[in-house]
C-alpha cells in the first residue's frame, strides 16, 4: 500500500516535467512575443518617473532630481489644458459613437452576401484603406474636400457659384475628422465580427425562418444575440483609448483656424515635449491619459459584468 502510494507520488510530481517537455516548442515560439512586451511595452513604463523629477538629458532619469507632483500642478493651472482634455474627450467620444457601429454592420451585411466572387471584390475595398497611412489619408481628404482645388467644392461651384472652407469650420472639420476614421478603420474591424459570425448556429436562422422571421428579424434575434460577447469585448477595449485619439490622424488634418477643437493631448505632447522639450511636463500628461483611459476600461468592464459579459 505504501509502495502504491509513493508510486502516485512520483507520477505527480513527473507530470508537470512531462507536460513542459510536450510544451517546449509552442513556450519557445512564445518567448518572442514574451520579449516584445518586456522590451516594448513593460520596460518603458519605467520611464513614467520623468512625470516627477525635472528631467534633462545630461542628468538621465536616475539623476534627474525629484518634484513631486510639481508638472500635474502645473499642468491643471494652465487654462489650455481644459482645453485640451476636452477636445481629446469629445473626439475620441464621437469617434466611438460614430465609428463602433460600423464594422459591425459591415460584417453583417458582407455575411448575408451569397455572391462569393462580389464579396471578396467588396472584402479588399474595404480593407484597403487601412493600410493607407495617415499622410496619404490627409492627402485623399484635402484633394477632395480643399477650398480651392477640391472635388467638392468645385461641383458645389458650378451649382452654386460659391465654394465652403470645409477644412477650416469647426463643425465641418469634425465632420470630415470622423468620417475620415471611420473610412479608414471600419472594414478592417469587421474582420473580428466576420469571425465571430462563423461561431453562429446555422440551424438558428433554418428555425427563425420556418416560423416566419424575416431577414431583419434574424438580424435582430439571431445574428446580433450572437455575437455580443464580442460587440461588448470591443467596446471595453475601445474605451480604454477614450483619452488617446491617434496623433497622426488629427496632425494631418488639423489647421490654426480648427485649433479650439483639434487641439489634443498628442498633438501638446509632440508640440511641447518634443518641439519645446519639456519632457517632464508631457510625460505627466501622458500618465494622466493613461490612468483615465485604465478608469474607463475597469468602468466598462463593471457594467458589462452586469450583462455577464466582463472581460474579467
Amino acid at each position: 500500500m505504501t509502495a502504491h502510494r509513493s508510486a502516485r507520488h512520483k507520477a505527480k510530481l513527473l507530470q508537470p516535467r512531462r507536460r513542459l517537455k510536450q510544451n517546449m516548442p509552442l513556450l519557445i515560439m512564445f518567448v518572442p512575443v514574451i520579449a516584445y512586451f518586456m522590451i516594448f511595452r513593460y520596460f518603458p513604463i519605467l520611464g513614467n518617473l520623468i512625470a516627477f523629477k525635472n528631467y534633462n538629458l545630461m542628468e538621465g532619469i536616475w539623476g534627474s532630481p525629484w518634484v513631486g507632483l510639481k508638472h500635474f500642478k502645473t499642468l491643471f493651472t494652465q487654462p489650455q489644458t481644459l482645453t485640451i482634455i476636452r477636445n481629446t474627450v469629445t473626439l475620441s467620444l464621437l469617434s466611438i459613437i460614430a465609428g463602433f457601429p460600423f464594422p459591425i454592420i459591415i460584417a453583417i451585411l458582407l455575411n448575408e452576401v451569397r455572391a462569393m466572387r462580389f464579396k471578396k471584390i467588396v472584402q479588399t475595398l474595404i480593407y484597403v484603406p487601412h493600410f493607407f497611412s495617415w499622410v496619404i489619408v490627409g492627402g485623399i481628404v484635402v484633394t477632395i474636400f480643399s477650398q480651392q482645388s477640391g472635388i467638392i467644392n468645385k461641383l458645389l461651384e458650378l451649382w452654386t457659384g460659391h465654394t465652403t472652407a470645409f477644412l477650416y469650420q469647426e463643425h465641418s472639420w469634425i465632420a470630415i475628422f470622423l468620417g475620415s476614421g471611420i473610412w479608414k478603420e471600419a472594414g478592417w474591424g469587421a474582420i473580428i465580427y466576420l469571425a465571430a459570425l462563423t461561431s453562429i448556429d446555422t440551424h438558428l436562422y433554418e428555425a427563425a425562418s420556418i416560423d416566419g422571421a424575416s431577414k431583419w428579424r434574424q438580424i435582430w434575434h439571431v445574428t446580433l444575440p450572437g455575437i455580443r460577447s464580442t460587440i461588448i469585448l470591443m467596446l471595453i477595449l475601445s474605451m480604454g483609448n477614450v483619452m488617446e485619439v491617434g496623433f497622426d490622424h488629427v496632425y494631418t488634418l488639423q489647421n490654426a483656424a480648427v485649433s479650439d477643437v483639434s487641439s489634443v493631448i498628442s498633438t501638446y505632447i509632440f508640440i511641447v515635449g518634443v518641439q519645446g522639450g519639456q519632457f517632464s511636463l508631457t510625460t505627466a500628461v501622458g500618465l494622466f491619459e493613461s490612468l483615465v483611459g485604465f478608469f474607463f476600461v475597469v468602468l466598462a468592464n463593471q457594467l458589462a459584468r452586469k450583462f455577464d459579459q466582463g472581460l474579467w
